[in-house]
């Protein structure tokens, strides 16, 4: 493969949503300046959130009802945030494999549009299924990938700027976020519930599935949808984005022992 590889990285605690967003926007603006030198690199941080409803960009961020909403989903124990991504409201929290891809879609010749770059995404989570798992997805006219008509497994929303992207996928690994999608009408499909790994295989392998099971078989399958070599981020080396990753898993992991208050966020 003639282009750099693409750097990953897996958090071990769940993540407040706010402080990722942030994070995802600090490696933005690191990548626009670089770019200018051709010294940026792309990015796939993979993790799972603490619960949070988070709202997409269909929706007015100051109105009333998205207001009462963010009320209602705090008051159950979940942050509410606010976004600029594709889609309308839907669900991240533990039991998901959540992946941001900052990536510079002019990297590829000729350059990887939009719609091709949501289309290999979601390949990747079919591919991902399929190999891994044995689970077969259905085709479905919305975006996302689907069990069947009325069960969804993988969301996807993306926002892209100057050809450098952000936002990403949620995959259900586990049963944990289906009572949280119980909540709302996730991406505006009141007919459509939630499903997951662990429900879709109990029929075919009976095996115990994991977030952290997912992450090498997923990340190789990334690498070959998006004709990259994929390597794990180095940890030791001294480095803006590397120092940001580092503060972001030393803040989580002091609020993970903390006692925290629901937060409602508009960005």
């Amino acid at each position: 493969m003639s282009l750099p590889p693409i750097l990953y990285h897996y958090f071990q605690l769940p993540l407040p949503y706010a402080r990722t967003l942030a994070l995802q926007e600090h490696i933005h603006q690191t990548q626009l300046l670089r770019r200018r030198s051709g010294q940026h690199q792309d990015y796939l941080l993979l993790l799972q959130h603490r619960p949070v409803y988070t709202a997409g960009r269909r929706q007015l961020l100051t109105s009333p009802e998205v207001e009462a909403e963010a009320a209602r989903l705090t008051d159950i124990g979940a942050d509410f945030v606010a976004t600029k991504r594709g889609g309308q409201t839907t669900y991240h929290g533990p039991g998901q494999l959540v992946g941001y891809p900052l990536l510079d879609l002019g990297r590829w010749s000729p350059p990887l549009g939009i719609r091709e770059y949501i289309c290999r995404m979601q390949k990747t989570i079919e591919m991902h299924l399929a190999e891994a798992h044995g689970v077969q997805h259905a085709p479905s006219e919305h975006t996302g990938v689907f069990l069947d008509a009325h069960t969804k497994i993988a969301s996807i929303g993306v926002q892209v700027r100057h050809r450098l992207t952000t936002h990403g996928f949620a995959m259900n690994i586990t049963g944990e976020p289906r009572v949280w999608f119980d909540q709302i009408v996730a991406c505006g499909l009141a007919d459509v519930k939630a499903g997951c790994i662990a429900d879709a295989t109990s029929t075919v392998k009976g095996s115990d599935v994991t977030v952290e099971g997912e992450i090498d078989g997923f990340v190789k399958r990334f690498g070959r949808l998006f004709e990259r070599d994929m390597v794990k981020l180095d940890k030791g080396v001294e480095e803006e984005v590397v120092d940001a990753i580092h503060a972001v898993e030393e803040e989580a992991q002091l609020s993970s022992d903390c006692p925290r208050e629901p937060a409602v966020t508009l960005i």
